[in-house]
């Protein structure tokens, strides 16, 4: 099974990718051997992946990166490269290759520290693998210093270095980095793609991978993740049953609260276990002595990774938000379809009931009001507004309708 299998909906990008990275082959070659280079190379030295989230932006990312490091055996008899099965393929896909990098937003921002070491590898000569690759997987979120340090090096990148950068829309990048890209859009996957994938992959059952599918509307990780994780479905339970809970202003800010805590639940959850194991390698690897007292000057270090724990800890509560208003928000757009008489088939088809009486009790236009003023939540959850503040004053517009 190749690298380019588990890209749904992909076919096209996936023939490009796999194109670039046969040229790719033909560079290393011919700068170790000397022999000219080919003159119309589909390789380039910095690519943009664009598109909605759940297309796969990353995921597609990695399987270049992947490609570009395969080393099997079928490669001199003309295979495709990224034969999913090699070490190169392997360790790319699961993040541990040596000459793969992977930055990621910390908290809300990618900041100039986040890249300094990274700018500076990407200069260097591939360690073991046939290219060094740089996959930012943020790239939305690079603030103004860490994007001009990225600008840099995509202007002048060292001859077998790779950027690899991902963002929901060309729009997200600064013009000066987007310029000397090379941009492929993906598209969102269709349901039945999606739910084909669950069946052979994660061997779930077609009627549940069909539902799953289509309550995300194509988002293969999460249609991956409710499929496979109860604790996930209870949650999108949950979410799905707070339009009928905001009748009055108590149960308004009563749900507000629960959802802001749900939320800081999740992200104290995932931080525990990561945060503690960080920690603990850190004192390893600055010598720390029995019962963990750390050596004279390493206080600073120590106060370092604890505020990127911090960052990461809101940033992974803000995006457990989203993620429960991306729920609310396709409820709302299944009232909406109901009561247009549309003949799209409802996403949440688990919720018909609930979706039924609001679409009998309220308007279309007051259904509008309501996907605005979650889209207004999301937008003052990106401006730093206080989350319970931003989801009270949803609540309550909700209400109002």
């Amino acid at each position: 099974m190749t690298v380019w299998d588990d890209l749904v909906g992909q076919e096209k990008v996936s023939e490009q990718l796999a194109a670039a990275a046969r040229d790719a082959d033909a560079l290393v070659t011919a700068t170790t051997t000397g022999t000219p280079p080919p003159e119309a190379s589909k390789m380039t030295h910095a690519w943009l992946f664009t598109g909605p989230p759940g297309a796969g932006r990353t995921q597609t990312a990695r399987a270049f990166a992947a490609a570009l490091q395969c080393v099997s055996p079928d490669r001199a008899l003309g295979g495709i490269p990224g034969c999913g099965f090699c070490d190169g393929c392997h360790t790319a896909l699961i993040g541990t290759h040596a000459d793969v990098t992977t930055v990621a937003a910390v908290g809300t921002q990618i900041l100039a520290d986040d890249m300094r070491d990274t700018v500076r590898k990407s200069y260097t000569s591939p360690a073991t693998g046939r290219w060094q690759v740089i996959l930012v997987e943020d790239a939305e979120r690079l603030n103004e210093k860490s994007a001009n340090a990225v600008l840099k090096a995509v202007e002048e990148p060292a001859p077998r270095t790779v950027w690899m950068l991902c963002a929901p829309s060309v729009e997200d990048v600064l013009p000066t980095i987007r310029s000397r890209c090379r941009h492929l859009n993906l598209r969102t996957p269709s349901v039945d793609a999606v739910a084909d994938l669950l069946v052979r992959r994660e061997g779930i059952e077609p009627a549940v991978a069909t539902t799953v599918a289509r309550a995300t509307q194509g988002h293969v990780d999460r249609a991956r993740r409710l499929a496979t994780d109860p604790a996930a479905r209870e949650r999108r339970a949950a979410v799905l049953k707070l339009p009928l809970r905001v009748e009055d202003v108590g149960g308004c800010l009563k749900a507000a609260q629960e959802l802001v805590d749900a939320a800081a639940e999740d992200a104290k959850a995932l931080a525990e276990e990561r945060d503690g194991k960080e920690t603990e390698e850190l004192k390893a690897a600055m010598g720390a002595s029995q019962g963990g007292r750390m050596p004279r000057g390493t206080a600073g270090v120590m106060k370092d990774l604890e505020d990127k724990q911090k960052r990461r800890r809101t940033r992974t509560q803000r995006d457990s938000l989203d993620l429960a208003l991306t729920d609310l928000t396709g409820f709302y757009r299944d009232v909406l379809a109901l009561q247009l008489g549309s003949r799209v088939a409802i996403a949440n088809e688990d919720a018909e009931e609930a979706l039924q009486r609001l679409a009998r009790g309220s308007s279309p236009e007051s259904t509008l009001r309501r996907i605005e003023a979650i889209a207004a939540c999301r937008d003052a959850l990106d401006r730093n507004v206080a989350p319970l503040l931003a989801v009270e004053a949803m609540t309550m517009a909700l209400r109002a309708g």
